[in-house]
């Protein structure tokens, strides 16, 4: 008995120390560039050399990283509306009704998740340019609406697959409306997806790297490119710097959502 006791806790030992690698492995890069950012030396290294703000105020002086910044974060807002729009429509489609080709058109909405990015970028680049959109915001917008849309309706169908339709016939046998109940019940109960969708789509699409190097301009240059060809010819922390702010300012993302719905929820229901 005690031989059995001791390796159920052996077991759960062991459990917890994987668990624990795991997620030092996965907050170890973080931490290593927060702590290069506050760095006083002129080199990229961990552990820094003194603290100092110097490469924030740099970051914050720098027109360059500032536009790219703006850039980005302004065409992840867009793509991330534009995306949940189509994506709940699309994903309500495919839960509620059954048509031809109902699978077909699921693969298609979904199936940028599985092409390589290369591939894609370059397909669009040709298309693109057929259109006279290529190198231009609407283009660029487009492309990274295709990239974060199957994030968005993979993460609504998983809601749209546990909801109780009992309360949207509830509302339908007390008079509202469809589109009512769809807007006072539907989208209420989905609410925590919903977010889960913003989420995983404005990630996407603030850090997307390939198909913006394909179709970005050099008048507009998001922060990801910007980086990348920043640290191909500079060595400073000043890369580390803007990679804490990116860093900061996704902690408070996912610390708003968390206070508003639980993180829990949020991404329970979408995994």
């Amino acid at each position: 008995m005690m031989r059995r006791d001791f390796s159920d806790y052996a077991l759960s030992m062991a459990g917890y120390v994987v668990r624990f690698s795991v997620y030092a492995m996965m907050i170890a890069p973080a931490v290593i560039v927060l702590g290069a950012s506050f760095s006083q030396g002129s080199l990229l290294q961990f552990p820094p050399d003194g603290l100092s703000l110097n490469w924030y105020l740099r970051v914050w002086n720098s027109l360059e990283f500032k536009s790219a910044m703006w850039t980005s974060a302004y065409l992840a807002v867009l793509a991330t509306g534009i995306s949940l729009v189509l994506g709940f429509s699309a994903a309500f489609v495919i839960n509620r009704f059954e048509f031809p080709g109902r699978a077909a058109f699921e693969f298609a909405v979904l199936s940028p998740i599985v092409m390589p990015m290369v591939v894609l970028g370059l397909s669009l680049l040709y298309v693109l340019s057929a259109l006279k959109l290529a190198q231009t915001l609407s283009g660029l917008l487009l492309a990274h609406v295709l990239i974060t849309l199957p994030y968005v309706v993979r993460a609504l169908l998983s809601g749209l697959l546990l909801f109780n339709r009992a309360l949207e016939e509830a509302a339908l046998n007390l008079g509202a409306s469809p589109f009512r109940t769809v807007r006072r019940v539907t989208i209420p109960v989905l609410m925590p997806n919903i977010m889960a969708a913003a989420i995983f789509a404005f990630v996407t699409s603030f850090g997307n790297v390939t198909l913006s190097v394909f179709l970005a301009s050099g008048s507009r240059v998001t922060l990801p490119v910007r980086i990348f060809t920043f640290v191909e010819s500079s060595y400073d922390p000043t890369v580390a710097a803007v990679s804490g702010v990116v860093i900061i300012v996704t902690l408070l993302i996912i610390l708003f959502a968390e206070r508003l719905f639980g993180m829990s929820k949020v991404l329970g229901k979408s995994a």
